[in-house]
């Protein structure tokens, strides 16, 4: 890069502490921690827009490994067997009677399944040889399972009077129970009146919540009965349930709920179990089984956990300053792209996710404190468990979205930019296409409701009914049960759907996407080839491997100024040997840094022990140097001839020594570059101190910039001589006079920057 152009804005002593070198300076100042492809100005410079990308897309694998290791922490191996377990014990154990409680279909059914399956499956005192396991009056399901307090059944009534009688009729039905719904339940005692099973208790009052069962949705409230911790006692309060008609026509839903913890695997298993009776008679029995994990840190991996949330906490707090960073800088039009929106919503789930945990941890803390007070009551872990679940599926959904934005940071490739051009491109013909496509999927799906609602339990409802047309789409479909529900219009539906949605409608679909992507590859082929990554990967390999060579050189070069078979050597000596071999004084300083790291008395003079140290550390680092030029120069030399590099040609014979001597200078060149930028900059932050000390009169451009003008405007001049002073040019520095007319520019440079303007 040219240093002349390295600033872009007026340089002025005022504003010197805010020069920042635009990209080279990117990572020594306070936004280069936070520059990304938004916050940089990528927009002329490949290589930095590559360079740039190149470092988020690490970061950000650094960020997803973190929370993929945080989110599969969270889960266990062990949770679906657990979940496996527990649901055929309680859902697949038949009665005397051969009912499970799958099978439940009556009133009579479920008094079946509760004093028979349920209670032997919930209280496991005794081994399989009637022996006491031991552990009072605890219930250990499986001997491994503790049940955390006690069970509670809980049912929702309708009121008598929530529906009307036709007058044609009410002679002979003089009660009538409507479905459920909130504004007709029953409040109201009922029964023996002698207990909380006969006494309704709102939903604020259970600390209860809703629950959507398969009919409707229904509330937290209710009458409920906490089983006694003992088989015998429970059996007997079920008994009297049933003797005082507990579930009657008004029943609606009976809900079962328990909780049990198993130490082997740290799970906690919620389970409910429910039976709706809807209004047709009857019963519909459903179940809700969550395994979760709600003590956090307990085993050494839980623990390893602890670390990645704190490291999640990190990348959160950097992304939150990037995002905000961004935002200040491009203001509304930041949420113009769909990637920047991603970037806020996996920020923002983020947040709520470490929020969430918070909680979660207070209120097992909080709920198992109460519990270990009072064993004998029921321990309503449902509501954390309904919680934990989602909280689980908020995971899913942000790791889901967090390995999709990882397209976000490879879309400068060609190859990864096919998928999302042909989206955007063909987005507009589809968002047509979806509006004529959904039009005729939604008329065949209320065909199909009003045609086999009532017969099809595919087609019960009308939700049913979309996703079994997506399923016939599929290929999984049922023509039996839609021909035996109508023989005429039932093939009808069928034949004419499968030919207008599928072989009509998938079939324009797929040729949207497919002419699209043609579109898209015919132009992302006829482009300009620009720098990708593959490149910038070549050339710091190239780099690195000069860099190498030149440091082998200069290794060997200070070992030929140790041969000279002298006892002692001079640092002066030391020095002038180096210049006449042709270095430069900025590589001379830098091969001095290692004649004073010898001079062990720091007397600069290295006697013959010293030497021997010297001479036997530089064999050791130039072993060291040609073993790493030769592992890096195997895949050069091996690379294809159209990818060679100046190595590979050198080595083959392709390019002459000359190219590689050039080669070399240019790097010297670079480097004496870099280091008198350093000190240029370094000059015009003493400028800008002493002007702000009142040292130095203001002025409209001194400094570093001036410097530059002055050089750019140079060549449009009257041209005059080059020349150093003959009294400073031995020492290896000199005055650079350049006359022009009107002014002139002294300035004095190092000699590294004269040999270089001479090369």
């Amino acid at each position: 890069m040219d240093p002349r152009k390295r600033h872009i804005r007026p340089w002025c002593p005022a504003a010197a502490s805010k020069s920042v070198m635009a990209s080279e300076a990117s990572f020594q100042c306070p936004l280069g921690l936070w520059g990304t492809t938004l916050t940089e100005n990528t927009t002329e410079n490949r290589e930095l827009y590559v360079k740039t990308t190149l470092r988020e897309l690490l970061v950000y694998i650094v960020f997803l490994v973190d929370i993929c290791l945080l989110t599969y922490g969270m889960t266990s191996s062990s949770a679906y067997y657990y979940t496996k377990v527990m649901s055929e014990l309680f859902l697949h154990t038949p009665s005397d009677t051969g009912v499970s409680f799958q099978a439940i279909s009556s009133m009579a059914d479920f008094w079946d399944f509760a004093q028979g399956p349920l209670l032997d499956s919930l209280y496991w005192t005794k081994w399989y040889n009637n022996r006491s396991l031991g552990r009072g009056s605890h219930s250990f399901i499986y001997y491994e399972n503790l049940l955390l307090g006690v069970p509670r059944l809980r049912q929702l009534r309708v009121r008598n009077d929530s529906c009307v009688v036709h007058e044609d009729f009410r002679e002979d039905i003089l009660s009538c129970y409507d479905v459920y719904s909130p504004d007709k339940e029953e409040q109201l005692p009922f029964g023996p009146l002698n207990g909380t099973a006969w006494t309704y208790h709102s939903q604020d009052e259970l600390g209860g919540s809703s629950h959507w069962g398969r009919l409707t949705s229904y509330s937290g409230g209710g009458y409920y009965l906490d089983l006694p911790g003992t088989l015998q006692a429970s059996a007997e309060a079920l008994r009297d349930l049933q003797e005082g008609l507990w579930l009657d026509r008004g029943t609606r839903v009976v809900f079962i709920d328990f909780s049990v913890y198993n130490a082997n695997i740290n799970l906690f298993c919620v389970l409910r179990l429910v039976v709706e009776f809807p209004a047709t008679g009857g019963a519909i029995p459903s179940w809700q089984i969550r395994t979760v994990k709600l003590i956090r840190y307990v085993s050494n991996w839980d623990f390893f956990i602890v670390g990645c949330e704190v490291i999640f906490c990190i990348f959160i707090f950097y992304y939150v300053v990037e995002e905000i960073l961004e935002l200040h800088i491009h203001r509304l039009h930041y949420l113009s792209s769909i990637w920047n929106i991603l970037d806020l919503v996996v920020i923002l789930l983020s947040i709520v996710a470490m929020g969430f945990h918070v909680f979660r941890t207070l209120e097992v803390n909080q709920l198992m404190g109460r519990l270990l007070q009072q064993p004998n009551t029921y321990a309503d872990f449902e509501f954390l468990a309904f919680w934990q679940t989602q909280y689980d599926n908020m995971n899913a959904i942000n790791l889901f979205f967090a390995w999709i934005k990882i397209f976000k940071y490879i879309s400068f490739n060609k190859t990864m930019t096919q998928l999302s051009s042909t989206l955007a491109r063909c987005a507009k013909d589809i968002l047509g296409f979806a509006v004529m496509f959904f039009i005729v999927f939604f008329a065949y799906a209320q065909l199909g409701y009003l045609l086999f609602g009532t017969q099809v339990e595919n087609f019960s409802t009308f939700i049913k009914c979309i996703f079994t047309q997506f399923r016939i789409i599929l290929g999984d479909f049922d023509y039996n049960a839609i021909d035996n529900a109508n023989r005429i219009l039932g093939p009808a539906y069928f034949v004419t759907y499968v030919f207008f949605v599928f072989f009509v409608l998938l079939n324009m679909f797929l040729a949207i996407i497919n002419d699209t992507y043609s579109e898209v590859k015919e132009e992302l082929a006829g482009q300009k080839e620009e720098l990708q990554l593959s490149d910038l990967l070549k050339q710091g390999y190239h780099k690195t491997l000069l860099r190498l060579r030149l440091r082998k050189e200069q290794v060997s070069e200070v070992q030929k100024v140790l041969q000279g078979g002298e006892q002692e050597t001079q640092f002066e000596d030391f020095t002038n040997t180096l210049r006449e071999l042709g270095h430069t004084e900025y590589e001379i300083t830098e091969l001095t840094a290692a004649f004073t790291r010898f001079d062990q008395d720091g007397n600069r003079i290295l006697d013959e022990k010293e030497q021997e140290q010297m001479r036997q550390d530089l064999e050791k680092e130039r072993v060291a140097l040609n073993a790493e030029i030769e592992n890096l120069g195997q895949s050069i030399v091996s690379s294809p001839p159209g990818e060679s590099s100046p190595e590979a040609a050198r080595a083959g014979g392709w390019v002459s020594e000359e190219f590689y001597t050039l080669t070399r200078r240019v790097l010297q060149l670079e480097t004496t570059l870099e280091g008198v930028m350093s000190q240029v900059d370094a000059v015009g932050s003493k400028l800008t101190m002493l002007e702000r000390k009142g040292q130095l009169a203001p002025s409209s451009c001194t400094g570093e910039q001036g410097i530059w003008e002055h050089l750019q405007a140079a060549p449009a001049m009257t041209p005059a001589p080059w020349e150093l002073q003959s009294g400073q040019e031995s020492g290896g520095g000199g005055v650079l006079r350049h006359q022009t007319a009107g002014s002139s520019l002294t300035t004095s440079l190092e000699g590294p920057l004269a040999r270089a303007l001479h090369f």
